[in-house]
């Protein structure tokens, strides 16, 4: 008699509050299955999505920014995205600025594949990108290295506290202009797994993510120790905005809005060939 070994799949995510909340139940094999077998690998946004570009994980988070340079290897997944409804990334400075004083600017940001700073371009096309780590952003505006930071994860919550001021909320300015959710991040699956277990990975995403909402005091606690010095209150609001039904499931709005960012984004010529984004359930 033969036993089927369940398959290794490396899943590889950012060490941050929200996505520890999210594969919280499959991190503590509070899910499991008899077919997949997750191997958990933490990096930060910008080295997923360059590890994505060369094919490395079977599973991993990018930024939707990243999609159009991975779609020949990736799926999206219907589970997993981050998305900002009314609120996301945002541009802070030392002193109150006008939304129109960024033009020309030198402002540090975490990664040119980013959808943080494919949005900013987008929104303000003429300035100076300094790329810098995500966690090092505030500093090189305090330093004097750039006029300006683009912040993402937990610091959005958290810049007032080192006296900076918000300039825009580019996820407030993507909904006024288009009256849409800003896809942030998403989860990819790569296109060379057989069907059953992409169908299997899937499934396993949506339930951790549903297990975390629905034993929410439980899945803080977990998401806690990877919430760079947050206060649980902050945290609890952090992961919030973040993991929410969009997550469980992308429906019908994410993929018109990511693919409004995406065309957007080759038209202004961010992006080299046009993509249609494809998602897997």
């Amino acid at each position: 008699m033969t036993t089927s070994v369940a398959a290794e799949i490396v899943c590889a995510h950012s060490p941050d509050s929200d996505d520890a909340y999210m594969f919280y139940a499959l991190a503590t094999r509070k899910i499991r299955s008899s077919l997949v077998e997750f191997r958990h690998v933490l990096g930060d946004i910008q080295t997923l999505n360059q590890k994505a570009r060369m094919g490395e994980y079977e599973l991993t988070a990018v930024s939707y920014h990243a999609y159009p340079f991975i779609a020949d290897k990736y799926k999206l997944m219907a589970s997993g995205s981050s998305v900002g409804d009314g609120y996301g990334p945002m541009v802070v400075a030392l002193h109150p600025m006008a939304i129109q004083d960024l033009k020309g600017k030198r402002i540090a940001i975490p990664g040119k594949l980013t959808t943080a700073y494919l949005t900013l371009r987008l929104m303000q096309p003429d300035f100076e990108a300094v790329e810098v780590p995500f966690d090092k952003i505030l500093d090189t505006v305090e330093e004097g290295r750039a006029d300006a930071g683009l912040v993402i994860h937990e610091a959005q919550l958290t810049f007032s506290k080192s006296g900076f001021h918000n300039v825009v909320d580019l996820g407030r300015w993507w909904k006024d202009t288009y009256d849409l959710p800003l896809p942030l991040g998403a989860n990819v699956l790569r296109r060379d797994l057989a069907p059953e277990v992409g169908t299997e990975c899937c499934r396993l995403m949506r339930e951790s993510i549903q297990y975390a909402l629905d034993h929410r005091e439980e899945a803080l606690n977990y998401a806690m120790q990877f919430a760079r010095d947050m206060d649980p209150a902050l945290a609890e609001k952090f992961v919030g905005m973040y993991v929410n039904h969009y997550t469980v499931d992308c429906g019908e709005l994410v993929p018109v809005a990511a693919q409004k960012l995406l065309d957007m984004g080759f038209e202004a010529g961010l992006i080299p060939h046009r993509v249609t984004v494809e998602f897997v359930r």
